[in-house]
């Protein structure tokens, strides 16, 4: 039986800021270190960035803050001060709720702002040794009221030499302090500062599971952070699935990637902790009768789940922790057949990517993100695929009946070219074979402004404003900044910032106007006559 948050004994204001980051259940370091911390007992954690030891000593350290007191009552060393900012964007969520003051202190910030921040009050501060020696040295820093000192890192601050800086700051506080140490590994330095200043310390590790995926391929790709779903939606349009499970970190992304998909055509639903047993069993039918291609999840909705012919497995966010990251790929690849797993990454998640390596003992390959191009060749020879096995059938009697009909007046070659564009437009695929012409450029719009082909024109009652609105609400984009409009009987053209192109295309295409689920495309400059 999973333990969650409430059994931790958290108060309404620490549990409400929990919700709020949108975390449905403690990690595997979370639920053993946050019982013996909030007992008072000083705590070894041997865990390593990405597993949610932030909150591990975060939690207990916001439920014992007086907010009413004004001085620095935890303290918490880091390496680096890149750790250090993250660490205190981490506390000040968990704190928020109780309006706790966080201050990351760091070498390379002008002193005396941080100086001024002391001053005003600061319940929990976060610094790398140096600038808190420097501060201890200037009595700007005062750790008279510390009752929790956090040791983060340990041994990359052994790495640097920072181990008497630790000595010197430790002797500033009282004896008396709560004193908590994680480390990715123990060496002897890291032992003997324990023996010497900690009482007592509980040993908290984490087991590492044994890890067989010989029939999942893994790939990664590299993106940034504001096309997250655009590549999500290029990725999808190229993959060939069955069904595809994509997970997210938190309730609310699921909830808004879900919502997203669905705008975007995409037959997909969201599963998570907040949904009554009625939703996610209706939501879990849908997926398992394959009405729905793509289920959105955290990780506590889809545990225990037993689903067979799940081809895809995308992370859209990267796992809190390496051993979530098993759990998930998981799903996919069962019973002997092969199953694929997609990560998407930002720059700064590459040392969590590197951790779950280490822990699979296998190399995840970085994939190339498709382009509009990989995507519509992709489906060419999908199409070229299913015609063949069409014919193959050999039921199509009815078809050829047309095919005689129209043999009389036009050539056969022309005929089967209509048929197959005519396939193409209904599944928005109506691009020109010419490279120059398959690229966001010039095409046949004013400098700076990208014409695009939207397949809905007076037939639908469409109109200029009409448009005009529905793609500013959509995208975000200024209704100023849509250009030149025309509006023919099936179909229509308008320019847009070249900028926002892909932004318009990837948002629009397969959207709805007026009942009428559409295709957005760059348009070709002779497609208007």
């Amino acid at each position: 039986m999973s333990i969650e948050f409430k059994d931790l004994s958290i108060t309404k204001k620490v549990m409400a800021a929990i919700s709020e980051m949108g975390f449905e259940e403690p990690t595997p370091i979370q639920a053993k270190a946050i019982p013996l911390i909030m007992s008072g007992n000083d705590v070894i954690g041997q865990a390593q960035t990405g597993t949610g030891k932030t909150a591990a000593f975060g939690i207990p350290i916001a439920e014992g803050i007086d907010s009413k007191v004004f001085q620095v009552q935890s303290l918490i060393v880091t390496p680096t001060r890149e750790l250090a900012i993250q660490v205190a964007e981490e506390m000040a969520k968990i704190g928020r709720q109780k309006r706790i003051r966080v201050l990351p202190i760091y070498g390379g910030q002008p002193i005396d702002r941080q100086i001024r921040a002391l001053k005003k009050g600061v319940h929990v501060a976060i610094g790398t040794p140096g600038r808190l020696i420097d501060h201890l040295r200037r009595r700007t820093l005062n750790l008279d009221k510390v009752k929790i000192v956090v040791l983060d890192e340990a041994d990359e601050m052994l790495d640097m030499g920072f181990v008497e800086d630790i000595e010197s700051i430790l002797k500033c506080t009282d004896e008396g302090r709560q004193t908590l140490l994680f480390s990715a590994t123990m060496p002897f330095p890291i032992r003997q500062l324990a023996e010497k200043y900690m009482k007592k310390p509980q040993l908290v590790t984490i087991d590492k599971e044994a890890i067989t995926v010989p029939l999942i391929q893994q790939y990664y790709y590299e993106i940034l952070t504001g096309t997250k779903t655009d590549a999500l939606c290029r990725i999808l349009d190229f993959e060939e699935y069955n069904s595809v499970i994509i997970f997210c970190r938190t309730k609310r992304s699921v909830d808004e990637l879900a919502v997203t998909l669905q705008t975007r055509g995409y037959f997909a639903e969201g599963l998570h902790g907040d949904m009554t047993q009625a939703q996610r069993d209706k939501t879990m039918n849908s997926f398992r009768r394959e009405d729905v291609e793509i289920l959105v999840a955290t990780d506590v909705a889809a545990r225990g789940l037993d689903i067979g012919g799940v081809s895809h497995v995308i992370n859209y966010d990267i796992p809190q922790d390496p051993e979530s990251y098993v759990h998930r790929i998981g799903r996919t690849g069962r019973a002997g057949k092969e199953g694929k797993a997609l990560t998407l990454i930002v720059p700064k998640e590459y040392r969590q990517l590197r951790m779950i390596e280490r822990l699979i003992k296998t190399r995840i390959d970085k994939a190339s993100l498709p382009t509009f191009k990989d995507v519509l060749e992709h489906k060419q020879n999908m199409t070229y695929n299913t015609i063949c096995e069409i014919i193959k059938m050999n039921e199509l009697d009815d078809q050829k009946k047309i095919v005689e009909d129209l043999m009389k007046e036009f050539d056969l070659l022309d005929i089967a070219s209509a048929a197959i564009k005519h396939a193409f437009v209904q599944n928005g695929l109506e691009y020109d074979d010419r490279p120059e012409n398959n690229e966001l450029t010039n095409t046949g719009a004013k400098n700076g402004m990208v014409r695009l082909f939207i397949t809905i024109g007076r037939q639908q009652n469409i109109k200029p404003i009409d448009l005009v609105n529905h793609i500013s609400r959509e995208t975000g984009i200024n209704e100023r900044s849509i250009g030149d409009i025309r509006i023919y009987d099936k179909f229509s053209f308008l320019e847009v910032p070249e900028d926002v192109a892909s932004r318009v295309i990837n948002i629009m295409d397969r959207n709805d106007i007026n009942g009428k689920r559409i295709s957005v495309q760059p348009a070709r400059a002779r497609r208007e006559f």
